[in-house]
């Protein structure tokens, strides 16, 4: 969403941020048009739709570095899933998930200060604390670029009974950017957290840059989605660049499908940087394109 609001339609996002698109009734038109085009695509497809919260960003940090008071944000959390909430219940027909997005306490591509799962649990309790108290169906750790970090999201929503999706960014060689191997921290989430995580998911990554780290191994079995990127930039040309490289619409969704096909586990997909609506509707049409041509074929 981000990517397509800045370089698409024009919109500063200070710090990336989308939340202070909640503060004014432009900003908020633009964030439920969004929302109610995924809707729209999951009534076309036939599919369920996952709808994530404007709320990346909206930690203590990152919210100082523009200027916020920690209270404000906490605030925009709500306003944010409210605006979700909203958006769900004026479309009953569709099968809507509410997911409270919750991004890294520093910069997801270069996590030089990092933290010990006990000081994550700790900083992430204060906005996913705020979020249990919403209408939030879960609680999904984006672009988490070390181990630790994305255990103590993990603990944080425990702590709250809420149920927790992890998604890993991975770099060029498809590791993280600490040099671990996805299925290494996918196990270590695991083993620490008594297997508390719902799902893993891969996101802000071309599929170029993981496919080859895709297996038939026991691991695979918790990784259920990919969020990938239409460019095939590292992220150190990414955080450079100053036009958005949106890729090949048509090829990501051939790329997704065939993702889906070969591990039919992972079936939840979506686009992160450089996607928006064509992307998404590519992605859709390719993935229920092969899985209705292996129903006939079978």
């Amino acid at each position: 969403m981000e990517t397509d609001l800045l370089f698409t339609q024009g919109i500063d996002l200070p710090g990336f941020a989308s939340y202070p698109l909640l503060e004014t009734v432009s900003g908020r038109r633009h964030l439920r048009r969004y929302l109610e085009d995924l809707i729209q695509l999951g009534r076309r497809a036939g599919t369920g739709v996952i709808l994530e919260s404007a709320t990346w960003v909206a930690n203590r940090d990152r919210g100082l570095e523009i200027g916020y008071a920690a209270d404000t944000v906490m605030t925009r959390n709500r306003q944010a899933i409210d605006l979700l909430a909203e958006v769900r219940d004026a479309n009953d027909d569709v099968a809507v998930v509410l997911s409270a997005n919750v991004g890294p306490r520093t910069d997801a591509y270069a996590p030089s200060d990092q933290m010990s799962s006990g000081e994550a649990e700790l900083y992430h309790c204060e906005q996913v604390g705020v979020l249990a108290d919403t209408k939030v169906d879960l609680i999904c750790g984006y672009t988490l670029g070390y181990l630790e970090e994305a255990v103590g999201i993990v603990l944080a929503a425990r702590q709250f009974d809420l149920p927790v999706v992890i998604a890993f960014t991975v770099e060029t060689d498809g590791r993280l950017p600490t040099g671990m191997p996805l299925e290494v921290a996918i196990q270590a989430v695991d083993r620490t957290t008594d297997n508390y995580a719902s799902y893993f998911m891969i996101n802000c990554a071309h599929p170029d840059h993981f496919f080859e780290i895709l297996s038939d191994d026991p691991w695979m079995q918790r990784l259920r989605g990919i969020v990938a990127n239409a460019s095939r930039c590292n992220h150190a040309e990414l955080d450079e660049a100053t036009y958005l490289d949106d890729g090949n619409p048509e090829e990501l969704g051939r790329q997704l499908a065939e993702i889906h096909h070969k591990y039919p586990q992972i079936n939840v997909l979506g686009g992160c940087c450089g996607t928006d609506m064509r992307h998404m509707a590519c992605i859709a049409e390719a993935a229920l394109t092969r899985a209705a041509g292996d129903k006939t074929n079978s």
